[in-house]
């Protein structure tokens, strides 16, 4: 089924680094997918990306800030959300989960969720699979694909993993994102 509205693509980066190699990846991954998933979103800029880097200290400030809530709004008005991470003590990091611990339950209902792990060995290749992607189904997500997990040798040029795991995951992106979705409202826990 055809969707008769843009593809809304963005990135959510849980690397406390900010500027780090995974924020890079993170936003390859996601221009990519906003083009492969809809030619047209070319037209309406690039994919979304919110670096919580920047958003670390206001994580659990009180009252919540403005810039804050335009990144819990981004993520959970994605269509398609790349979920980022690095490899933290053999699972994905504890500002990851501070932010998505924000959402309340059903708090990414509708999104289209990616894992994407950087390692620095392949020992973590399963960290995707195992950690992250459990906490994006309990919060609603619809995850069809298996994570994408990149070495660290691999992200001076991300394009041929993405290639290669992209062979395998555009049929179930695609029914994923084609199919219809309940309307989403922020649901945000306090």
């Amino acid at each position: 089924m055809s969707r008769p509205d843009p593809v809304r693509v963005a990135a959510l980066v849980g690397n406390p680094r900010p500027g780090s190699r995974t924020l890079a990846a993170a936003a390859a991954l996601a221009r990519t997918l906003a083009v492969r998933l809809d030619p047209a979103a070319t037209a309406a800029g690039p994919a979304s990306v919110v670096d919580l880097a920047t958003l670390a200290p206001t994580l659990h400030a009180q009252p919540r800030t403005p810039d804050l809530d335009a990144a819990l709004q981004a993520v959970a008005d994605a269509d398609v959300l790349v979920v980022a991470t690095p490899v933290h003590k053999a699972s994905f990091t504890g500002l990851l989960k501070s932010f998505l611990d924000l959402y309340g339950p059903d708090g990414l209902a509708g999104a289209v969720a990616v894992p994407l792990v950087v390692s620095a060995s392949a020992a973590h290749a399963l960290v995707g699979e195992v950690h992250l992607r459990p906490v994006l189904v309990e919060l609603g997500a619809t995850v069809p694909t298996r994570s994408l997990t990149l070495l660290d040798a691999e992200l001076a040029d991300v394009a041929p993993a993405v290639e290669r795991w992209w062979q395998h995951a555009e049929h179930p992106l695609r029914r994923a994102v084609g199919a219809d979705r309940p309307a989403r409202t922020l649901e945000v826990a306090r």
